[in-house]
């Protein structure tokens, strides 16, 4: 159902003032070809009501004609900074970067979060965004897990399906999305509401079996059959299953490069807020997913690159995955059990 103008205009002051925006700091809304007309518009509307000053930064689309996908996280290679000075010296200058183009894994991206830009990622369609509107309980909850996270040095996770991964942790550190941007340098994508950490480099060991109705992304699709990953050091050695583990076999193998089947990301989601239904009521191509990546706990682990966490390793794949009725332990302690998350505060 669409959303009127007001109500996204609301939405944005909400995570704006949440974001520490103050009437004199520069916005530079970043933007690109398939930027939502009203995210934009409406993004205007509130930078400036609350006193902004505001740049808008169009910059064409890349890597179009080497993605087998239209979405933007289907193809991590080169970006539309990339070699562009003038575009990296505007948005280093500016207080708070909206991204309304998903400007991910980049070295360029670090450089600008270094100078102290704060930079927000808003892609998901104004019906998702306004749903989904962070508030401070979310940023509780979120932060407190990850501080859990970060006191542990192993996280196992288990399913009914047969899921048995093991992996240490402590090299990396734990990451919050909570849907807001309310320190200089700090990168957030609205809407979230998860917790994530990576594996030690070459660690991670087990069988994960996904599921029947668990999800692929960026394919934007559920598993008929189940698809069981082999992780021998830290990387998916075999994928095995009917018509779905050919499917997902074939789109990695079309990146040919090794470094795709490393296990990236790990963690699980807090968002209650967001639904693991939700992908079979949208078109593909008006979503990346962000209900299913952050929908009350999930497992939610991936394939691909770790240098968002300040790893060395890149690969234009990256493949999210998000599992049900996982339970995850940390050093021996249940956290999320079967699904359902154990921190007092779970509304599932």
């Amino acid at each position: 159902m669409p959303v009127s103008d007001y109500e996204m205009v609301r939405a944005w002051t909400q995570v704006l003032e949440l974001s520490r925006l103050h009437a004199g700091q520069t916005v530079t809304i970043l933007t690109s070809a398939n930027t939502h007309p009203q995210t934009l518009a409406t993004a205007l509307i509130a930078t400036q009501s609350m006193g902004a000053i505001v740049n808008r930064l169009d910059l064409p689309p890349v890597n179009g004609e080497k993605a087998l996908s239209r979405d933007a996280l289907a193809y991590l290679g080169t970006t539309p900074l990339t070699g562009n000075k003038a575009a990296i010296a505007a948005l280093k200058e500016s207080d708070l970067v909206l991204d309304l183009m998903t400007l991910l894994f980049s070295p360029e991206q670090h450089e600008i979060l270094q100078a102290g830009t704060k930079i927000l990622l808003a892609v998901e369609p104004p019906e998702v965004l306004a749903r989904l509107v962070p508030t401070a309980r979310d940023k509780e909850r979120v932060t407190a897990a990850a501080a859990r996270i970060g006191r542990a040095r192993e996280m196992r996770v288990t399913s009914a399906a047969g899921t048995e991964l093991r992996c240490p942790i402590g090299a990396f550190p734990a990451i919050s999305e909570y849907g807001y941007v309310d320190e200089p340098g700090r990168w957030d994508h609205w809407p979230s509401g998860f917790v994530l950490t990576w594996p030690d480099e070459g660690g991670a060991s087990g069988t994960i079996v996904i599921d029947r109705g668990d999800i692929l992304l960026p394919q934007k699709s559920y598993v008929d059959a189940p698809i069981v990953l082999t992780v021998e050091n830290g990387y998916a050695t075999r994928i095995e299953g009917g018509v779905d583990a050919e499917l997902l076999r074939e789109y990695m193998a079309s990146f040919s490069d090794p470094e795709a089947y490393a296990i990236s990301h790990i963690g699980w989601g807090l968002q209650p807020r967001a639904h693991w239904t939700t992908l079979s009521l949208y078109d593909r191509e008006a979503t990346i997913g962000m209900d299913a990546r952050a929908y009350e706990g999930n497992f939610l682990f991936s394939l691909g690159p770790n240098n968002e966490a300040g790893g060395d390793r890149t690969t234009a794949c990256h493949i999210d995955i998000p599992l049900r009725r996982c339970t995850v332990s940390l050093d021996g302690e249940e956290v999320v059990r079967e699904g359902k998350v154990l921190d007092g505060t779970s509304q599932g």
